[in-house]
Parts: structure tokens; sequence; C-alpha cells
């Protein structure tokens, strides 16, 4: 059943002010599933006055950081209240399996719990000062934030963000992915029932150029969070130029995992299918670079190509589906674009590269594998983002160092080898933000998420999720009543 939607400003659900909405389809069936708002740059400013009033009022900044918790953890508590229904709408929007929805809602109900639990934990520092003074150091909130959330994880992407935010005191403004908003939407009707006061949450939707744009250029935003695209990324550091917002950006990765002739073989073919596979390939971290040792390189392909056969692809809503479709009709030809370039660089393609036999409707796309490629070839530079992995031999250590260093990226990296000494002495050597030994993806809010080089600046979740969305007072107080005594 098709349903509407409204977006979420000053604690209301309103349409947007120009009447103007889009169609949002369900990827695996093609069939329209909901109409939205079509958020225009009024909608952006009527949204940013509202954080800018709820914050600059104090209704939420300035409350105890307890009373903040309080609020977080019902809202953890309600989306674990709302879980199959969030469920049902991940799936149903952005098309990914069930199993993988059901964990994206548990750690977005997860992320709420550990970030309400870190409200109360802000920590400023007193300092060791010449005698007659006071010195210590305040946290406080930054202030308006926007945040720019992609369609691959519509719910979880969105909680990253703004679970760090509302622990540290800000007001937010929330513009969701125009393809795959719906999770978000139904999220501020959990909002409001957790009692955040109006304005201390806002949630547009709205094509990326139009109102993404004027979110990064609005005067009244501090800071700009964004997960997505690194040119993408790179505009909106120019737009926060203009008034020196600050900024946190998570953008692309073209990962590489290397696999050492030491390695256990089937359970790194395993981990290495996940790490290429997992929501279709649609994950920045995704490791799509594959770098073998040349004496298991053969057995590795045979094993590899092999399981991606059995692979079952279809609608998220049925059970045992490993891989759903692609977002959607544009992204599925930019992915097969991709495929074809492959194919005319001189690459082998050993399977995969086409839309399944069994499936008539849908964005769906078979794995697909390549050798035979080198460095010089798009699909191993370039962000594909789909279910497309590129494997290549290595015969030494300081050579797939080497490999996987080369790239602009720097998001993640993954090693398989039975020798931890090995792997610690690799990993050091691995330019990234991220590395997972042994297997890989697995994802804690406990820990920081972020990359080097052109995947990104600075980090969410963890410890450092929060301090992204804190600013630093220096607070001097005079001690002793004597003047200055300068002009004498």
């Amino acid at each position: 059943m098709m349903q509407h939607y409204l977006q979420f400003i000053n604690g209301e659900f309103v349409n947007a002010q120009s009447g103007k909405t889009r169609t949002i389809i369900n990827p695996a069936t093609e069939e329209i599933i909901a109409i939205v708002p079509d958020s225009q740059p009024e909608d952006v400013d009527a949204a940013v006055q509202a954080a800018r009033t709820a914050f600059d009022s104090g209704v939420w900044s300035k409350i105890y950081a307890g009373d903040r918790a309080k609020v977080l953890f019902r809202l953890s508590n309600l989306l674990r209240t709302n879980f199959n229904e969030l469920v049902t709408i991940e799936v149903q929007n952005n098309g990914k399996p069930k199993r993988e929805a059901e964990f994206d809602v548990d750690d977005a109900s997860n992320c709420f719990e550990y970030y309400g639990g870190l409200a109360t934990k802000i920590h400023g520092e007193t300092m060791q000062t010449p005698p007659g003074n006071f010195s210590y150091t305040v946290r406080e909130p930054i202030g308006v934030c926007a945040q720019i959330v992609p369609w691959n994880y519509p719910l979880l992407m969105a909680v990253w963000k703004l679970a760090p935010s509302l622990a540290a005191g800000n007001c937010v403004v929330l513009k969701t992915s125009e393809i795959t908003p719906l999770s978000a939407l139904y999220l501020a009707k959990l909002i409001k029932e957790a009692g955040f006061p109006a304005g201390v949450v806002n949630i547009i939707t709205g094509d990326g150029p139009v109102c993404g744009d004027a979110l990064t250029h609005h005067p009244l935003v501090d800071k700009i969070a964004f997960t997505g695209g690194t040119i993408t990324g790179k505009n909106i550091m120019k737009a926060a130029a203009e008034t020196m917002k600050k900024v946190t950006l998570e953008l692309g990765g073209k990962n590489p995992a290397i696999v050492f002739d030491d390695c256990d073989l089937d359970v790194t073919i395993d981990w290495t299918l996940f790490a290429a596979f997992a929501n279709s390939g649609q994950v920045c971290s995704a490791g799509s670079r594959i770098y073998v040792q040349e004496n298991i390189y053969d057995a590795f392909i045979n094993k590899y190509v092999e399981a991606c056969a059995n692979i079952k692809i279809g609608n998220g809503v049925d059970e045992g589906i490993h891989m759903g479709p692609l977002v959607s009709a544009a992204h599925y030809e930019k992915v097969k674009n991709y495929i074809d370039v492959g194919n005319a660089e001189g690459a082998t393609m050993l399977c995969g590269g086409d839309r399944p036999a069994h499936l008539a409707k849908g964005y769906f796309l078979q794995p697909t594998v390549f050798t035979n490629t080198n460095h010089n070839m798009r699909i191993i530079k370039e962000e594909i983002f789909g279910p497309v992995v590129c494997i290549q031999k290595f015969k030494t250590e300081e050579e797939a160092i080497a490999l996987a260093n080369d790239t602009q990226y720097g998001l993640a990296a993954g090693i398989f080898t039975s020798n931890i000494t090995r792997a610690q002495r690799v990993l050091p050597q691995l330019r990234c933000g991220i590395v997972w030994v042994n297997y890989y993806h697995p994802t804690f809010n406990e820990q920081p998420w972020g990359g080097y080089k052109q995947s990104g600046i600075g980090r969410e979740l963890g410890l450092c999720g929060i301090e992204a969305y804190l600013e630093t007072k220096q607070v001097n107080i005079n001690t002793d009543s004597n003047p200055v005594g300068w002009y004498v």
C-alpha cells in the first residue's frame, strides 16, 4: 500500500511549502511505495531557523545532560518497540535483505543508548597555572548541525549523526537521501514521541543539489556532517569555508583485502565474499580489491567463483536471501557501465556481470568477479559501489602493501593470515582508518569510524563521534585582587 509521508520541522509534520512531492520506489519490485515532500530551499530555511531558535533558547543545550540522556534512552527503546516496522521500511525502501535490516535497526537502537550514556560523561579539565589564576576548560555544543546522509544505510547513517550530536546538546537539521527517506521520516514520529523539544531535530527530504546545497551554504549552520561521495564532499568543504563551518566528512573507499598464503582458506573465502557483497557491495568500506599471494591464487579464485554462484539473490522480504537489488535504476546503470568498462579495459570477467535470469523486475545484479587487472584500470582506481570485485595476485609482503596503498582513498582494509606477527607488521603500514584482521566489516558504536586521504575528515562513532560535536572553551578566573600594574 502506498503511503504519504511528511517532513518534520519545528516539531510538526508538514508538506513542502511549494507543495512539490516525489515518489519513492521499491528497488526490488520497481513499484511506487510512498510519496514524500520534495523539500526546497525555503523548507531548508524553515528547518534551520527552527533549529537555531531551539538552540539559542537553550531548551536542549542548557538542560542537565542527564535529562538529555533520558530522552535518548527513551528513543532507543522506541526503536526496539517499533523494530518490525522499521525493518520492513528499510527492506522495501532500500532493498537490503531482512537480516541486514534487522542488524541496522538493532544497531541504531544501541547507538542511541551508547550516546545516551556518554551525555553525562562530557568533561572539562583544570589546568596548573601561575598563582592567582584558576583556569579550566569546558566542553560546549557547537550549535546548529546540518547532517546529510546517504541511501545505503538510511536509518543507521542518520542515527550515527543524530545520536552524538544530540547527546552533546546540539540542534540538528537532517537531510535524508532523496531515494531512501522513509525510515528517517518514520524515526521522526519516534523522536516526537520520545519528547524532544520542538526544533531540536528537523528532518527534510529533497535533492542534494537543491536541498543539500541550500543547507551547506546556510549562514546559520555551524557544522556540516556528510556521508557520501568524495566529489560531493569536496564541494561541501568549499561551501563550509564561506563561514568557516566545522565539517565531518565520511567519504568514499576502494578498499583492499590482503590474503596471505598461510590463511585459513575457507574462512577467508567466507569473509572476503562478505567484504565485497554485503549490502550488494553498496558500502563505502567494501573490500572490492582482493590481493592474493601467488601460490594460493588459483585455489582461491576457484573457490571464490564457486561460492559466488551460491549467493541467493532476490527480494529482501523473502527468507534466505543473501543479496538484494541495487538501490535505483540510475545506480544499476552506473554499476553496469563499470562492468562494461572493465571488459573494455581488458580485465577478465570470471562470473556475473548481468541480471539474474530468474528476476525479471528489480535492479538486481549478479556478483561480478574480475581478474587480470592492473592499477591503470578504472575498475581498480574508482569506487564502483556495487557487487563488483577485482582479484589480483602478489608475490611478497612488500608488494601487497604497495598495491593496497596505491589508491587515493584510505578508509578500510583487511588482512588474512594465521601469523599474527605478520599482521602486526603489515597493519601499521596500511594507510587507512580501519583495519580488520581475519574478518571484515564488523562495526562497533564504541570504535571510531573514518578514513585517511580522500576518504574523509574526522571520525564518527566512539568517543571521537561526540568530540566532533563539541567546542572547547578556555576559562580563566583571577583569584588575586591586586591590579595588573602594567601602566605604573
